[in-house]
């Protein structure tokens, strides 16, 4: 599971892009995202999102998001993308 940091805009989100597509590398064969933590966002927290989807999906993995806060979903469908980020949980 990758768990996402408690603040995630622009500035923290090129230092944790390599980082994330690491971690989804190592998944075995499915990726799941625990956005619980997340408090602090802007539309680089989406970005980041559908590159680590984008990223597991190309590794034949499959890509879910636990904990998705409402504002971000929010914002998810406000940019068109929603369907793009499955939701568990």
């Amino acid at each position: 599971m990758l768990d996402l940091p408690a603040t995630l805009t622009h500035a923290e989100a090129a230092e944790l892009a390599p980082r994330l597509k690491q971690l989804v590398q190592a998944e075995a064969s499915a990726v799941v995202v625990d956005a619980s933590a997340l408090q602090v966002f802007d539309s680089s927290a989406l970005a980041l999102l559908l590159a680590s989807r984008r990223e597991a999906l190309a590794e034949g993995k499959d890509f879910a998001v636990q904990h998705l806060p409402a504002r971000l979903r929010q914002l998810a469908t406000l940019y068109g993308v929603s369907d793009l980020i499955p939701v568990s949980g």
